[in-house]
């Protein structure tokens, strides 16, 4: 294991400190101090989820804690951002609250099959459930500042940057400059969205601008195959928007199973999101009638808005981190070992800063093991086994553990599919046509269920508890001899008995999509 060395000013002259990486095993590390003294023994740079859970669970542990969060504002840029960060205030929250607006539109008008007498038209005031969001993220703004105020930490308006092993700069609002050193330094950036390179780039926006518009559009055309443009594409329509999206693969939402996908994209389909599948976007042009878009297959699309949902970058350029030595990859994004600690010993980063695993529950979970590792004299790593996830399109999708195509590209023997599909009992009286999927991957071998999805009304909620027994290792066996809840759509998960198909362990997945 390699040594690393620093030099540290102290009253008297200069010390020595070596600090190995071995120290965390040994379990040494919150307990190295000696006779430094230091403003902070952790400043944390960003107040996103995972740095207010660092932040206090570090404080809980007796700590000392500063951190930094540049100034409240729904749309970020490189001087604005708030506490709570992007999953907060302009990521998973407001996006849900949007979803659960748009879902409303398509059940009033199911709801006539069950004898709701409603007018034909029916209005939307998007600026009202605009002003219902804001409302609530300054809420959950200020529960994130009084959490980091309850548990002692102090807090910092302003942007900070890495100026040495041990200390950090605030740069406040009117550009007045604070130095703090710190035993310890987080890095807890998050990541920002980043744009496609094509002419007329600057009449996108990106998914910040999406939940701050002022004003509904009639037609939106959105650039990208993930999480976000699939939920963004449901919002509108769903709102009423005539949606066109594009993707670059055959299929959106790349990464997920397969068969999974194939149904989202119908069930978009169905709902009236038009898809332009193997399609790029080369050229925006402003007109009186809107923006005109033309794709790399040389059609030309009329749009109000254009959003490009095409990814996300680590936060990290401002920091200065390459200066003090902190290695980063091609894109930004911090590198870290598996205990989330940098190439430098006392300097460690968490959640999207470090493109792992981008998910705000995982950033929880990284900050909270971050905390125990180096506070908590108990070395710990975080286990990214078996973590659930959904995209919340409508109806949302949602997993946990191996797709199958994961699955039998990992596979030392037979896989064994399970599915089922069906139309849930709510649409049989309202007439929607749009089916429900759930799936279950099993080792022939152990009987382990090691991958579950699920596409259809609720799959997050019911997924959220699949996840706990894979955590725990499962069996098919377990899951069958569990009396499921009637009537149900999580019932499924437990009654399905006959094998859909078996793959050999020598199989190739169904589709490269």
């Amino acid at each position: 294991m390699k040594f690393h060395t620093l030099f540290q000013l102290q009253k008297g002259g200069f010390s020595i400190v070596i600090m190995s990486r071995k120290m965390l095993i040994d379990g040494d590390v919150g307990n190295a101090s000696g006779e430094d003294q230091y403003d902070f023994d952790l400043f944390v740079i960003g107040a996103g989820s995972g740095g207010v859970r660092a932040s206090r669970f570090s404080a809980q542990y007796g700590a000392k804690v500063g951190i930094c969060e540049l100034p409240f504002h729904p749309i970020s840029s490189e001087v604005i951002g708030g506490v709570g960060g992007t999953c907060v205030i302009r990521g998973c929250v407001p996006k849900k609250i949007l979803v659960y607006g748009a879902t409303f539109g398509p059940e009033i008008q199911d709801s006539r099959e069950y004898g709701w007498q409603v007018n034909e038209k029916v209005d939307f005031d998007w600026k009202k459930l605009l002003h219902k969001k804001t409302e609530e993220i300054l809420r959950l703004n200020g529960i994130y500042k009084r959490l980091l105020s309850n548990a002692g930490v102090k807090l910092f308006e302003g942007e900070g940057r890495i100026v040495g092993p041990n200390e950090v700069e605030v740069i406040q609002l009117d550009g007045t400059k604070l130095s703090y050193s710190a035993k310890q330094i987080l890095i807890a950036t998050g990541s920002r969205a980043q744009r496609l390179d094509i002419p007329g780039q600057e009449l996108a926006i990106t998914s910040d601008e999406a939940l701050s518009l002022d004003e509904l559009p009639k037609r939106v055309v959105v650039l990208g195959g993930g999480y976000i443009a699939v939920e963004f594409a449901s919002i509108w329509r769903g709102m009423g928007s005539t949606v066109n999206l594009c993707f670059r693969k055959e299929l959106p939402l790349r990464g997920f199973d397969d068969e999974m996908r194939a149904l989202v994209a119908r069930n978009l389909e169905g709902r009236g999101i038009i898809l332009h599948p193997q399609t790029n976007l080369t050229k925006l042009v402003k007109t009186e009638d809107g923006i005109k878009v033309t794709t790399d297959h040389g059609e030309e699309l009329m749009a109000d808005v254009v959003l490009f949902a095409t990814g996300r970058i680590p936060n990290t350029k401002r920091l200065n981190l390459q200066a003090v030595g902190v290695e980063v990859d091609s894109i930004g994004a911090v590198k870290v070992d598996e205990y989330s600690r940098t190439s430098v010993p006392s300097i460690w980063a968490i959640g999207d800063a470090t493109n792992r695993m981008n998910l705000t529950p995982v950033a929880l979970m990284e900050g909270s093991l971050f905390a125990k590792t180096v506070f908590g004299n108990e070395p710990s790593k975080p286990d990214y086994s078996n973590i659930p996830c959904a995209v919340f399109c409508i109806p949302p999708l949602s997993v946990v553990g191996l797709s199958e195509e994961q699955a039998i590209e990992q596979a030392n023997g037979d896989i064994l599919v399970y599915t089922s599909t069906f139309n849930p009992m709510k649409n049989s009286i309202s007439g929607r046509q749009e089916k429900t999927l759930m799936k279950l991957i099993v080792s022939a071998e152990t009987d382990k269920v090691i991958g579950a999805s699920m596409c259809g009304p609720d799959a997050a909620e019911i997924m959220q508890g699949i996840a706990i027994a894979l955590k725990c290792g499962a069996t098919k066996a377990q899951f069958d001899s569990t009396v499921g809840i009637h009537p149900s759509s999580a019932e499924e998960f437990v009654t399905m008995r006959s094998v859909t198909r078996r793959i050999a362990a020598a199989g190739k997945p169904k589709t490269n999509l």
